[in-house]
């Protein structure tokens, strides 16, 4: 049933973690690619890079371990790794597409904010069957700096005509929580496995916590 109870307002969401059940597609393409090179993946890599805008995690990554690969090479290396994952493995947070649906029916302006690569954006949230619900996908790369800085949620809720305060931002990522709420924005934390260390803290911070989109709330603030 299409109602108007969250009209004028924005729910911006992130992609891996969040609404897509894929972190741990990123922890076996960092194990493949760093044991081609005879490295084991050390304990902190992966909660170092989360935030990072892409070319800056293979800027990081190379210089780290002291790699002959190129930036570019490097990006393109992941790009075909995680494209057959998104594109056939990685499904969707629990009730997450039952919860977008509600959102759209009821006049919510939907944004993804992400630091997926552009070039996978389109085909996981397709093999989702969320692409057509988005009025808006923003990247870091589009704004510059990664998740630890508020500019690529400002970006998505500006994108959907909301100010910052009518938006609410999930997200599974501490820095990005943070951020969202240093803004301005309602917040609410999505639990993952891979943020599981920084879950304390963002309970504290959000306005609400899910491990199961069924939790969402309805209406938005």
């Amino acid at each position: 049933m299409t109602t108007d109870e969250n009209l004028g307002k924005a729910a911006i969401f992130d992609l891996d973690g969040t609404l897509l059940d894929s972190m741990g597609v990123w922890d076996q393409i960092d194990a493949a690619f760093l044991a081609k090179r005879g490295i084991t993946v050390p304990d902190d890599y992966m909660e170092t890079v989360t935030a990072m805008q892409f070319r800056e995690i293979a800027r990081y990554t190379i210089d780290r371990f002291d790699l002959d690969d190129t930036e570019d090479g490097l990006m393109a290396e992941w790009d075909r790794m995680a494209h057959d994952a998104y594109t056939s493995i990685v499904q969707p947070k629990a009730h997450a597409l039952d919860y977008l649906r509600y959102l759209k029916a009821t006049g919510a302006r939907l944004a993804v904010a992400t630091t997926m690569p552009a070039g996978l954006r389109a085909p996981a949230l397709g093999h989702a069957g969320m692409l057509d619900l988005f009025d808006a996908i923003v990247g870091v790369d589009d704004v510059g700096r990664g998740k630890e800085h508020p500019d690529i949620y400002l970006e998505a809720a500006a994108r959907v005509g909301v100010p910052a305060h009518a938006a609410t931002v999930f997200e599974d990522l501490l820095a990005g929580v943070q951020s969202a709420a240093g803004a301005g924005m309602h917040v609410w934390g999505v639990y993952d496995e891979s943020s599981a260390q920084s879950w304390p803290a963002i309970q504290s911070i959000a306005q609400g916590v899910l491990d199961d989109f069924a939790q969402a709330p309805r209406p938005l603030a």
